[in-house]
């Protein structure tokens, strides 16, 4: 199993671009199996979780191209149940079951797995399907899914810690085939759920109000195919805005987008670092001495848990006391017991994770748990003094693309090795 292995010390420094989107692409590549015709994506992200739904789009019978970072897919004729091993392996995947609803009117869909990161339930993506006109059982580990006729309806999906992105997603693509008028409330907001309705509208979808708590959408007889690129990954972005800041260097970050990016960037100058706009570009760089800042992650436009670990390693750097509270997964704080490997100062009070920063870090062998916990430790390792060996950077595949080439080319010392 490759691990990667980091000599901290160095600055980045350079230009770095940033891939599509992950969180995006997926449902993306999930609804062109709403209609028989050819869809074209571009901007695809070179990542396992994007392998993963290739396969499972080709297991359900559609013809899957890929051409760099173009993806084709051509589901002229498809079955309504997922390969179970593929299936359960990936979160994601959930999102096949909207499209396979609104297009066939059944769906068989493994459970889905993905990050250990605290109990993500699938309970409101079956609520809005059952809303929908759907009958749905469990069993021997698959969602049975039938519904002859899907219908229009009004739904509330909020739930205990928020909106859904992903039940939103799987919402509007089996709404957008029902019959008649769906209106979809406490909807997330993510710029993600936005990229999805441009794309289905793009193919035919008559969706409204993507991007606000309120979705409307106007069922259509039939979709047809539509070319499509996907946004820039904000998670990638601010992750490598804040290894700039927490290296002391200085990185152009390339096709960020800035006004999916307030929470983070807010943040980042309220602790002393440098930002500013050039075009569709960002450049981040270290304004001086660090302060510490309080988080609280949110829903969008709120700070990203997905950003929550990365934010933690630059505030173990930082002199003073932080405050970082974790309100949308009760288990995001795997990664403290390995920072704290690296010599960080971390407790843990409830949802709370208070951090003494300031202590200069020392390498160690660390253990990734999860995709954004990967990332914390790639940041806090090139901060530390001496070798730091991530292991378990299979999950840092499924969401960053190439990290390990991008870091080096901006003067990271960071090889992939065999390890744990």
């Amino acid at each position: 199993m490759e691990s990667l292995l980091i000599k901290g010390g160095v600055p980045l420094h350079g230009e770095v671009q940033i891939s599509g989107a992950k969180n995006a692409v997926l449902p993306i590549l999930a609804a062109t199996l709403l209609t028989a015709e050819k869809c074209v994506i571009h901007h695809v992200p070179d990542l396992s979780d994007v392998g993963f739904m290739g396969k499972i789009l080709s297991s359900l019978g559609a013809q899957v191209k890929i051409d760099g970072s173009t993806v084709t897919v051509h589901a002229a004729k498809i079955k309504g149940h997922g390969d179970y091993e593929l299936i359960r392996k990936m979160r994601g995947s959930i999102c096949i079951l909207g499209p396979l609803l609104g297009r066939l009117g059944k769906a068989s869909v493994s459970l889905p797995g993905g990050c250990v990161i605290g109990t993500r339930p699938i309970d409101l993506h079956l609520k809005g399907m059952r809303s929908l006109g759907t009958k749905i059982t469990i069993e021997k580990g698959y969602v049975i899914a039938k519904a002859p006729r899907l219908v229009g309806t009004e739904l509330f999906l909020g739930g205990r810690s928020g909106p859904t992105v992903l039940g939103t997603a799987n919402v509007m693509m089996a709404a957008a085939l029902a019959d008649g008028l769906t209106i979809i409330e406490s909807a997330a907001c993510e710029p993600e759920v936005i990229d999805l309705a441009n794309f289905l509208n793009a193919m035919g979808a008559k969706i409204m109000g993507a991007g606000s708590p309120t979705i409307t959408i106007t069922g259509v007889k039939e979709l047809h195919g539509a070319e499509h690129e996907v946004i820039p990954d904000r998670i990638e972005a601010a992750t490598f805005a804040i290894a700039a800041a927490a290296t002391n260097g200085e990185v152009r970050i390339k096709g960020a987008r800035a006004d999916h990016l307030h929470a983070v960037l807010d943040k980042l100058r309220e602790c002393g670092v440098k930002v500013e706009r050039q075009g569709p570009d960002l450049m981040v760089k270290r304004g001086g001495r660090l302060k510490p800042v309080d988080i609280t992650t949110l829903p969008y436009s709120g700070f990203p848990t997905d950003c929550q670990a990365q934010i933690m390693a630059l505030m173990a750097l930082t002199p003073g006391l932080s405050i970082i509270t974790e309100r949308i997964f009760e288990s995001r704080f795997m990664h403290v017991p390995e920072l704290a490997r690296l010599g960080a100062e971390i407790s843990i009070e409830g949802p709370s994770a208070i951090v003494k920063g300031g202590r200069p870090l020392s390498g160690a062998p660390v253990m990734a748990s999860d995709l954004r916990a990967s990332a914390a430790l790639v940041i806090a390792g090139m901060t530390a003094r001496g070798a730091t060996q991530v292991n378990r950077i299979y999950h840092l595949d499924r969401g960053y693309e190439k990290i390990d080439e991008k870091l080096k080319r901006l003067g990271a010392r960071i090889e992939r090795v065999e390890g744990e």
